[in-house]
């Protein structure tokens, strides 16, 4: 098992960002931890539901490529909001954002309405399941 911190982030408090384990030769699961809309310094920038979903889906990639892996091996996301409404509201600017950031890549995903989150300002949290196969380098892409 190895941890996957992206080295300009500030260090997590009591758990990591990701985590990454070898199974069959050469391949490998990559399980990366809640994400929410801060920044590498652990500071939001926006209070903008789309803007944090945007940064949160950026996060994600930066813990994947930590582990080589893309986007287009995700095969789980789990997403946790804070307003059910503002969420359904944001569909189009979402939409566009995850095009951006994910490609056009269509996971199993779950959505969960949740009183809050941890973080007082985050609207958003999304955890990743990722399955590298044998034949992708494991080095940072």
């Amino acid at each position: 098992m190895q941890m996957l911190q992206p080295p300009t982030w500030a260090k997590p408090r009591g758990y990591a960002n990701g985590v990454m384990c070898e199974m069959a030769p050469g391949s490998r699961m990559i399980f990366v931890g809640g994400q929410i809309g801060w920044n590498a310094e652990q500071q939001f920038e926006s209070d903008d539901f789309g803007q944090q979903v945007r940064q949160t889906l950026e996060n994600i990639v930066a813990v994947l490529a930590e582990g080589g892996a893309r986007p287009s091996h995700i095969v789980r996301m789990t997403w946790y909001v804070t307003n059910k409404r503002e969420y359904v509201d944001a569909y189009p600017v979402i939409g566009e954002h995850y095009r951006a950031v994910i490609g056009r890549h269509f996971p199993a995903m779950t959505a969960f309405e949740v009183a809050e989150l941890v973080e007082d300002r985050a609207k958003v949290e999304i955890e990743v399941t990722a399955v590298v196969p044998s034949e992708t380098p494991v080095t940072p892409v």
